[in-house]
């Protein structure tokens, strides 16, 4: 147990491998959405996460939830926009993209995410921009075309996408406008704001769930679908964050943020190396577009 203990306290210092540790969980995440197929229905899947979650923190953080509802009731409004656009209609789409598309695909759709927060930095906040910044995003937006069409100019002229991808983006604006929110967040701690939101997705996913059940499309999850449940509560949608967190408070959100560059990363080679997915030229060129379009758009 003191082994432990002193594990945790070492590792608790530890930014860098803190926050490469929680990239690599959410590179993990589009790998599970792909296992989770035939295993578990997309939208039973969006919900039960945040049961697993809200279980988790409920006896942990409970407490400090109540203390500070004041600030966070003050703002009720915003906090349900949050967690209903950040958590649930991301994972949802998220999820649902998982059964038209690749995992690799998932992952380097998701390196755009940074980009787009630039774009609404510019957009809603005023935020001045350099000849580079405007470069980098350019560059990633061709990435995510490139695999989008998989390299083949007539989808594009014909914008025959793969209805995956074009789910996978929307999440990802969905993902980047909860980034651009984070900057307005009551004055409670991170995770306390945190155990609100995964509150409010388990409730906005509630409809989403009613609808699968009506079209006959639920399937309660299977042994191996709990499973990748257990994982995907425990690790991508808990752990990380909390590691998240408390990288944000060792160095920064800036510096924090430059490690979401590896999800792609992360995820294409779990792609390659736990589901046998091919890694065509298309991906690997995609994926130094948007690595190499990211550099330059963080580049001061």
């Amino acid at each position: 147990m003191k082994i432990l203990q002193s594990l945790w306290k070492g590792l608790w210092g530890q930014a860098y491998l803190l926050l490469i540790l929680t990239t690599l969980m959410w590179g993990g995440n589009a790998i599970a959405g792909r296992f989770a197929i035939g295993e578990v229905s997309p939208m039973l899947l969006t919900c039960i996460r945040w049961v697993i979650v809200v279980i988790i923190l409920g006896p942990l953080v409970g407490r400090q939830v109540v203390a500070e509802w004041a600030q966070i009731g003050s703002r009720w409004l915003y906090t349900v926009l949050m967690g209903s656009s950040g958590f649930t209609a991301f994972n949802a789409l998220f999820y649902a993209a998982a059964h038209h598309t690749t995992a690799v695909n998932l992952t380097i759709f998701q390196g755009s995410i940074p980009v787009l927060v630039l774009i609404g930095t510019i957009l809603f906040f005023g935020a001045r921009v350099i000849p580079l910044q405007i470069l980098g995003m350019i560059v990633t937006i061709l990435g995510v075309v490139l695999v989008s069409v998989k390299a083949d100019l007539e989808v594009l002229k014909t914008l025959a996408l793969n209805t995956g991808d074009v789910w996978m983006l929307i999440a990802c604006v969905f993902y980047a406008g909860y980034t651009l929110g984070l900057r307005r967040r009551p004055p409670v701690s991170g995770l306390v704001f945190f155990t609100a939101m995964a509150g409010v997705a388990f409730l906005t996913s509630l409809p989403l769930l009613a609808v699968e059940i009506v079209q006959g499309a639920a399937q309660w999850p299977t042994l191996k679908g709990w499973l990748i449940l257990l994982y995907i509560g425990f690790f991508p949608s808990l752990l990380s964050q909390i590691f998240f967190i408390r990288g944000v408070e060792l160095i920064g959100p800036g510096r924090a943020g430059l490690f979401v560059n590896l999800v792609p990363v992360f995820g294409a080679l779990l792609a390659v190396l736990l589901l046998g997915e091919p890694f065509a030229y298309y991906h690997a060129l995609g994926l130094f577009l948007v690595l190499g379009g990211i550099w330059l758009a963080e580049r001061r």
